[in-house]
């Protein structure tokens, strides 16, 4: 059987709690014998206040925060009065320079003990707000793409029921296209799930795709449903995307094709252009909005809205607009060009 190391559990429980019966022994010491005779016992209570400092920096370091405040504050009255009746002659000008100079080995304590505390309780902090991210990350990984795969599902579904008594062949068809959607939105869950087994993995990293994966997407999108779908990728915009780049084009790909679903399902064509424009990567998602209102794009929750941070988080900007029955998607992302020899 393991046995876990018990001493740092030992040392928080007893570094306040010994911290504050050293003062208290201390400052019994001090001022519990006759005052002509303090100087006799100078040496030990001087190796007692040293003891003290060193208990004051575990307390400082380890004990719990109201441990740490009570015994740390009892050492620090004990050790500006120890050495008050070694000098009984003292004006109150001295003895207040002396009780200021005992005072400074505390502030060393806290700095020795305390600093480290410190930048323990930063890295946890820091640590938690990396978890926070990586689980809005893939919040986002499951909005993006489950969300998507699911809405094709859906609509095949509907399709398939809207023609099962007029042309049951089609029906097939339908199915095969829902087993696909479903397979996808598995993978995706699957990619999550494996993601939160391992924390220390980045979320962002098994979701940098590359053109082939828009490729992938835009195809099935174009055979789930009656919408046509056609994707247009300059070889100099494949050239300069990033694998960050990539990874948020096909975000907002994905976003924008799940809309058109939802919000356009009668949209008769989709058409996804990327390219390559002064130094940076435009893409553009052009659809008509057939019988439906185009500001009811409006209301897609958190899916833009996080799309358009994480545009501007790589200093690109994100635009809709809607005119005479199209609706335009337009993300920009700078992308200057790789110099021939440069990986890619």
């Amino acid at each position: 059987m393991r046995h876990r190391p018990a001493s740092l559990p030992s040392v928080r429980a007893w570094s306040g709690r010994a911290t504050a019966l050293t003062a208290a022994l201390l400052l019994t010491a001090t001022f519990g014998g006759a005052p002509d005779t303090a100087q006799d016992y100078s040496g030990p209570l001087f190796a007692a206040a040293t003891a003290l400092v060193v208990l004051q920096a575990a307390a400082f370091r380890w004990a719990p925060c109201r441990e740490a405040a009570a015994g740390t504050g009892l050492a620090a009255a004990a050790l500006m009065l120890w050495a008050q009746p070694l000098v009984p002659a003292a004006s109150l000008y001295e003895r207040v320079g002396i009780g200021a100079f005992w005072f400074l080995p505390t502030l060393a304590a806290a700095a020795v003990g305390g600093y480290p505390r410190l930048m323990e309780r930063r890295g946890a902090r820091a640590v938690r707000e990396a978890r926070h991210r990586q689980q809005l990350e893939l919040a986002h990984d499951l909005h993006d793409f489950v969300a998507h795969d699911i809405s094709g599902i859906v609509a095949q579904a509907q399709a398939a029921r809207f023609v099962a008594d007029r042309d049951p062949e089609l029906v097939a068809g339908a199915l095969e296209r829902i087993e696909r959607a479903g397979l996808a939105a598995l993978a995706s869950i699957d990619r999550t799930v494996h993601l939160l087994r391992e924390p220390g993995r980045e979320a962002g990293r098994a979701a940098l795709p590359g053109t082939a994966r828009l490729t992938e997407l835009v195809d099935r999108f174009d055979a789930a449903g009656r919408t046509r779908a056609r994707l247009t990728v300059t070889p100099a915009a494949q050239r300069a995307l990033s694998r960050e780049a990539a990874a948020t084009i096909q975000r907002v790909v994905t976003e924008a094709l799940t809309n058109v679903r939802r919000h356009a399902p009668d949209a008769a064509a989709v058409e996804v252009t990327l390219t390559h424009e002064d130094e940076s990567v435009r893409l553009t998602i052009t659809n008509d909005t057939g019988r439906t209102r185009s500001h009811a794009r409006d209301n897609g929750g958190t899916g833009l809205l996080a799309l358009t941070e994480r545009v501007r988080a790589l200093n690109g900007t994100l635009h809709t607009a809607g005119d005479n029955g199209t609706w335009r998607l337009t993300a920009t992302l700078p992308a200057p060009l790789p110099a021939p020899g440069d990986p890619v």
